[in-house]
Protein backbone atom coordinates (compact mmCIF):
# COMPACT_ATOMS: atom_id res chain seq x y z
CA UNK A 1 0.00 0.00 0.00
CA UNK A 2 1.34 3.15 -1.12
CA UNK A 3 1.87 5.93 2.00
CA UNK A 4 2.44 9.66 1.16
CA UNK A 5 3.61 12.73 3.53
CA UNK A 6 4.61 16.46 3.30
CA UNK A 7 8.29 16.84 2.54
CA UNK A 8 10.66 18.80 4.68
CA UNK A 9 12.69 21.46 2.92
CA UNK A 10 16.11 19.98 3.57
CA UNK A 11 18.83 19.51 0.50
CA UNK A 12 19.83 16.18 1.88
CA UNK A 13 20.03 13.38 -0.53
CA UNK A 14 17.05 13.21 -2.60
CA UNK A 15 16.65 9.23 -2.42
CA UNK A 16 15.98 9.75 1.75
CA UNK A 17 12.49 10.13 2.77
CA UNK A 18 12.46 13.76 3.77
CA UNK A 19 9.36 13.58 6.19
CA UNK A 20 8.71 16.49 8.45
CA UNK A 21 9.00 16.49 11.94
CA UNK A 22 6.99 15.19 13.13
CA UNK A 23 5.74 12.88 9.96
CA UNK A 24 2.42 14.39 8.48
CA UNK A 25 1.15 11.44 6.61
CA UNK A 26 -1.49 12.16 3.64
CA UNK A 27 -4.25 9.49 2.81
CA UNK A 28 -4.73 8.21 -0.97
CA UNK A 29 -8.10 9.94 -0.78
CA UNK A 30 -6.55 13.35 0.47
CA UNK A 31 -3.51 12.63 -2.39
CA UNK A 32 -6.70 12.73 -4.47
CA UNK A 33 -8.40 15.40 -3.60
CA UNK A 34 -5.50 17.84 -3.19
CA UNK A 35 -3.26 16.70 -6.23
CA UNK A 36 -5.60 14.70 -8.49
CA UNK A 37 -3.41 11.34 -8.35
CA UNK A 38 -5.10 8.06 -8.84
CA UNK A 39 -3.28 4.78 -7.33
CA UNK A 40 -4.18 1.72 -7.92
CA UNK A 41 -2.46 -1.62 -5.74
CA UNK A 42 -2.17 -4.52 -8.47
CA UNK A 43 -0.60 -8.14 -7.57
CA UNK A 44 2.57 -7.18 -9.73
CA UNK A 45 3.83 -10.97 -9.83
CA UNK A 46 0.42 -11.66 -11.04
CA UNK A 47 -0.82 -8.82 -12.99
CA UNK A 48 -2.07 -10.48 -16.19
CA UNK A 49 -4.29 -13.35 -14.57
CA UNK A 50 -5.55 -10.35 -11.78
CA UNK A 51 -6.96 -8.78 -14.65
CA UNK A 52 -6.97 -5.31 -12.93
CA UNK A 53 -4.67 -4.02 -15.18
CA UNK A 54 -6.43 -5.06 -18.41
CA UNK A 55 -9.23 -2.80 -17.11
CA UNK A 56 -7.72 -0.11 -16.43
CA UNK A 57 -5.87 0.13 -19.57
CA UNK A 58 -9.28 -0.23 -20.82
CA UNK A 59 -10.84 2.14 -19.49
CA UNK A 60 -8.58 4.95 -19.24
CA UNK A 61 -7.41 4.45 -22.99
CA UNK A 62 -4.00 3.25 -22.87
CA UNK A 63 -2.90 1.63 -25.57
CA UNK A 64 0.75 2.06 -25.80
CA UNK A 65 3.08 0.97 -22.99
CA UNK A 66 7.18 0.15 -22.84
CA UNK A 67 8.98 -1.31 -19.71
CA UNK A 68 12.27 0.62 -17.77
CA UNK A 69 14.46 -0.70 -15.91
CA UNK A 70 16.47 2.24 -13.75
CA UNK A 71 19.98 1.25 -12.15
CA UNK A 72 23.10 2.41 -12.74
CA UNK A 73 23.71 -1.01 -14.96
CA UNK A 74 20.51 -0.93 -17.19
CA UNK A 75 19.84 3.15 -17.84
CA UNK A 76 22.06 4.68 -19.96
CA UNK A 77 23.57 7.98 -18.80
CA UNK A 78 22.09 7.02 -15.22
CA UNK A 79 23.40 10.16 -13.24
CA UNK A 80 22.22 12.23 -15.27
CA UNK A 81 18.80 10.97 -16.18
CA UNK A 82 18.11 11.26 -12.08
CA UNK A 83 19.20 14.79 -12.57
CA UNK A 84 16.85 15.31 -15.20
CA UNK A 85 13.92 13.47 -13.41
CA UNK A 86 14.58 14.77 -10.17
CA UNK A 87 13.84 18.52 -12.23
CA UNK A 88 10.54 19.97 -11.31
CA UNK A 89 7.94 19.92 -13.99
CA UNK A 90 4.98 18.77 -16.01
CA UNK A 91 3.74 16.67 -19.01
CA UNK A 92 1.10 17.21 -21.51
CA UNK A 93 -0.48 13.88 -20.70
CA UNK A 94 -0.97 11.69 -17.45
CA UNK A 95 2.16 10.25 -16.34
CA UNK A 96 1.86 6.62 -15.49
CA UNK A 97 3.72 4.30 -13.89
CA UNK A 98 3.21 0.38 -12.73
CA UNK A 99 5.94 -0.74 -10.13
CA UNK A 100 7.08 -4.45 -10.94
CA UNK A 101 10.07 -4.07 -8.39
CA UNK A 102 11.77 -1.77 -6.68
CA UNK A 103 10.81 1.32 -5.43
CA UNK A 104 10.86 5.01 -5.80
CA UNK A 105 9.45 8.50 -4.67
CA UNK A 106 7.26 10.33 -6.82
CA UNK A 107 6.90 13.95 -4.96
CA UNK A 108 3.96 16.30 -6.46
CA UNK A 109 2.85 19.73 -5.77
CA UNK A 110 -0.63 19.83 -3.44
CA UNK A 111 -2.82 22.69 -4.03
CA UNK A 112 -1.53 24.86 -1.56
CA UNK A 113 1.91 23.89 -3.84
CA UNK A 114 3.79 22.03 -1.21
CA UNK A 115 5.72 19.30 -1.92
CA UNK A 116 3.89 15.95 -1.28
CA UNK A 117 6.67 12.45 -1.29
CA UNK A 118 4.57 9.62 -2.60
CA UNK A 119 6.71 6.43 -1.87
CA UNK A 120 6.29 3.65 -4.59
CA UNK A 121 7.09 -0.11 -4.56
CA UNK A 122 6.68 -3.24 -6.39
CA UNK A 123 2.68 -3.03 -6.73
CA UNK A 124 1.90 0.43 -7.13
CA UNK A 125 0.25 2.00 -9.99
CA UNK A 126 0.14 5.75 -9.75
CA UNK A 127 -1.77 8.20 -12.45
CA UNK A 128 -0.71 11.58 -12.09
CA UNK A 129 -2.75 14.12 -13.82
CA UNK A 130 -1.33 16.09 -16.85
CA UNK A 131 -0.31 19.25 -15.71
CA UNK A 132 0.61 18.64 -12.10
CA UNK A 133 4.16 19.69 -11.38
CA UNK A 134 6.24 17.02 -10.09
CA UNK A 135 9.68 14.98 -10.01
CA UNK A 136 10.82 11.62 -9.53
CA UNK A 137 13.83 10.11 -7.65
CA UNK A 138 14.95 6.39 -7.06
CA UNK A 139 15.54 5.72 -2.76
CA UNK A 140 18.21 4.13 -1.22
CA UNK A 141 17.88 0.95 -3.21
CA UNK A 142 18.96 2.38 -6.53
CA UNK A 143 16.43 0.15 -8.37
CA UNK A 144 12.73 0.23 -9.69
CA UNK A 145 11.30 -1.52 -12.74
CA UNK A 146 8.09 0.17 -14.60
CA UNK A 147 5.98 -0.38 -16.86
CA UNK A 148 4.96 3.01 -18.60
CA UNK A 149 1.80 3.76 -20.13
CA UNK A 150 0.23 6.29 -22.63
CA UNK A 151 -2.95 6.60 -24.91
CA UNK A 152 -1.82 7.51 -28.10
CA UNK A 153 1.74 8.35 -29.42
CA UNK A 154 4.10 8.51 -25.84
CA UNK A 155 5.74 12.09 -25.03
CA UNK A 156 8.31 12.18 -22.65
CA UNK A 157 9.27 15.90 -22.94
CA UNK A 158 8.66 17.24 -19.75
CA UNK A 159 8.00 20.92 -19.19
CA UNK A 160 10.38 21.96 -16.68
CA UNK A 161 9.37 24.89 -13.86
CA UNK A 162 8.19 27.49 -14.78
CA UNK A 163 4.94 26.21 -17.31
CA UNK A 164 2.21 27.64 -15.55
CA UNK A 165 0.80 29.20 -19.10
CA UNK A 166 0.91 25.72 -20.55
CA UNK A 167 -2.63 24.49 -21.68
CA UNK A 168 -2.08 21.05 -19.77
CA UNK A 169 -1.46 23.59 -16.48
CA UNK A 170 -4.76 25.76 -17.04
CA UNK A 171 -6.77 22.72 -17.43
CA UNK A 172 -4.93 21.03 -14.48
CA UNK A 173 -5.52 23.67 -12.15
CA UNK A 174 -9.29 24.76 -13.40
CA UNK A 175 -9.94 21.13 -12.43
CA UNK A 176 -7.87 21.44 -8.60
CA UNK A 177 -10.46 24.51 -7.98
CA UNK A 178 -13.39 22.95 -8.88
CA UNK A 179 -12.51 19.71 -7.26
CA UNK A 180 -11.79 16.84 -9.11
CA UNK A 181 -14.71 14.29 -10.23
CA UNK A 182 -15.86 11.24 -7.50
CA UNK A 183 -12.46 9.51 -6.48
CA UNK A 184 -12.29 6.12 -8.66
CA UNK A 185 -10.30 4.39 -5.31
Amino acid sequence: MVNAWYMDDSNADQKLEHHLNPPQFISIKELYENCGVIYYQLDADNYDAEGKLEKIKKDKGYNYEDEIQLSRNKLPDYEEKLKIFYKEHLHSDEEVRFFLDGSGYFDVRDKNDKWVRIQSEKGDLLVLPAGIYHRFTLDTNNYAKVIRFFSGEPCWKPNNRPSDDHPARQKYLKQLAEGFHECPL
